[in-house]
């Protein structure tokens, strides 16, 4: 996108803004031994009971931080819904794998923490660590099935060997089988509820790739009309959008 600079000072200021003005958050804590291993955890209110969904930003697993993407709390904040946020260290500095390993840890510590399933979502990258999430066998962690009971992903990645023959594997370093081993698209169906959104004009792979996982997992998909990859993510700011709605819908399910 000719303008994607501009989107993301502008996503910058509306974080800084949001976490100024949320006076109930807790933030930079820490899951994990590195700096960025740490995730902002906002509550809707005084109490600490409140539903909770993750969102994992987005940047082809080599860029930007939790702290970019606060304002996207909002929606779900205004409906009762805890938001937690995680940042996770960066590819080529930690393998893809290793990264996936962070993003689970993240999870597992809230889960340990407050004792309650929770909605994953995520932009871009972020769709990918979401649906690896939904995947993931908690039991083997020592949490109940079900931890990350649905998950949202938006404008996810779920078929990854593509990316070997692009500049993007640069950071990642991933062969083909590598780069399968860590595609949702041919893990086998958590049997849980999965919902991928594309923006309508976002091309043509991004949507053979919601399709897809859709397809492979027995879950949905839809393209929404008129967003491109940044647009696409907008909404989750806004408590009466109908992607906010959507991710009500599966945190109640």
């Amino acid at each position: 996108m000719p303008n994607s600079a501009e989107i993301r000072e502008g996503w910058a200021r509306d974080a800084a803004a949001f976490r100024e003005q949320h006076a109930q958050a807790e933030l930079d804590l820490a899951y994990g031994p590195s700096a960025r291993q740490a995730l902002d955890l906002f509550w809707p209110g005084a109490s600490r009971e409140a539903p909770l969904a993750m969102f994992v930003h987005g940047g082809y697993w080599q860029m930007l931080d939790r702290k970019m993407f606060s304002h996207l709390a909002l929606g779900l904040l205004a409906h009762g819904v805890a938001v937690a946020m995680p940042s996770y260290d960066l590819c080529p500095a930690v393998t893809l794998s290793a990264l996936v390993e962070q993003v689970r840890d993240a999870a597992a510590f809230l889960a340990r923490r407050h004792g309650r399933a929770m909605l994953a979502t995520g932009h871009s990258a972020g769709g990918h660590l979401a649906a690896m999430l939904l995947a993931t066998d908690w039991r083997s962690r020592g949490l109940p099935a079900g931890t990350v009971k649905a998950a949202l992903p938006i404008s996810g990645l779920f078929d990854l060997p593509p990316l070997t023959h692009t500049t993007v594997n640069n950071a990642l370093g991933l062969d083909e089988a590598e780069a399968k081993r860590l595609s949702p698209m041919f893990l086998p169906s958590p049997g849980l509820t999965l919902h991928a959104v594309v923006g309508g004009t976002e091309g043509v792979e991004y949507t053979r790739q919601a399709r897809g996982i859709a397809e492979a997992w027995g879950g949905t998909w839809e393209a929404t009309p008129g967003d491109n990859h940044f647009t696409v993510v907008a909404p989750l700011a806004d408590p009466g959008s109908p992607l906010v709605a959507r991710a009500l819908g599966m945190l109640s399910g």
